[in-house]
């Protein structure tokens, strides 16, 4: 089974976790490796480890940026992103079961000129999805944590939670809650504690009563008081209303081995966790657990 692979930024660790699970990974599928070679084998020197043997790999449209680790530049932007377009469209042409992307940075698309904040953003625009159909969700086998709202400012998130779209954000995940059921989390502190601290705890509620109504089943429960939500429940399924707020608990139990999963996408597509990790890159300190995850997935997931 083929897998394509986007590289991430090349100033990172995505590199050195590439270069160091070749061996490992190749057990699993055939790596289609979305770089040119000089570029691996200046990371290989750098890292002072032997490039592997046969590697496969397709070259994206882009210039071969300096390597310069820690640092946030264009030209490693814009290769992150062409490395993306690479994998994605192997897989949307067949010639790739799935595709894993390592850690971009959001800066250097930026200042490359990639008008998205992230891989989840640019996926709804590429393949035309509404905003809430593409699903992000972070997790291991004992937690999962799907993102109402994800990239968006913090002060955006309260406006963004309307009855309808929340709603429709929940049937969309509903087929993936294998285990219900699935809890939703209030907004506010204490989930608003009956309207005194807030009242988008009203329009959580009735979306997951309209959901559950369509369902015809008890999926969901909530609006969770945030805090203690992930205290003694003992759920495998969580929806937070933003970023932070779901992946705190997360990353704070499950950090090393959780992935990240784009759901509700018309190709199968699994990510690392974690950033680019500038303060250990090329330091041969990266963790690969996350990484070797995200590939079990996705061939999990392709076979299916």
């Amino acid at each position: 089974m083929k897998v394509a692979i986007s590289i991430g930024d090349s100033n990172g660790i995505g590199l050195e976790i590439l270069l160091k699970n070749h061996k490992r990974i190749s057990k699993l599928c055939t790596p289609l490796y979305c770089v040119e070679k000089e570029l691996l084998q200046e990371a290989a020197k750098m890292l002072q480890i032997k490039l592997p043997k046969h590697l496969k790999c397709i070259a994206p449209n882009a210039k071969i940026p300096p390597i310069m680790p820690a640092k946030i530049t264009k030209e490693s932007g814009a290769y992150s992103y062409a490395s993306f377009l690479s994998a994605l469209n192997l897989t949307l042409q067949g010639k790739a079961k799935a595709f894993v992307t390592l850690p971009i940075h959001k800066k250097a698309w930026q200042l490359a000129g990639i008008p998205y904040v992230g891989h989840t953003e640019a996926l709804r625009d590429l393949l035309k999805m509404k905003q809430k159909q593409a699903i992000m969700v972070l997790g291991s086998p004992k937690l999962y944590v799907a993102l109402f709202t994800d990239h968006i400012p913090l002060q955006s998130v309260p406006q963004s939670i309307q009855v309808q779209s929340l709603k429709s954000f929940l049937l969309h995940f509903a087929p993936y809650v294998t285990k219900t059921p699935c809890g939703v989390l209030g907004l506010n502190p204490h989930a608003g504690d009956f309207g005194v601290l807030g009242k988008e705890e009203e329009a959580i509620t009735q979306a997951i009563n309209k959901a559950n109504q369509t369902l015809k089943k008890q999926v969901f429960i909530g609006p969770l008081v945030p805090d203690t939500a992930f205290v003694g429940k003992h759920l495998r399924y969580y929806v937070a209303m933003y970023h932070d707020q779901g992946l705190i608990p997360l990353k704070t139990l499950y950090f090393k081995e959780s992935i990240n999963l784009t759901l509700n996408l018309p190709v199968i597509r699994t990510s690392v966790d974690h950033g680019t990790a500038f303060d250990i890159a090329y330091q041969n300190k990266a963790d690969s657990t996350s990484y070797l995850n995200a590939v079990k997935e996705a061939v999990f997931r392709a076979k299916k």
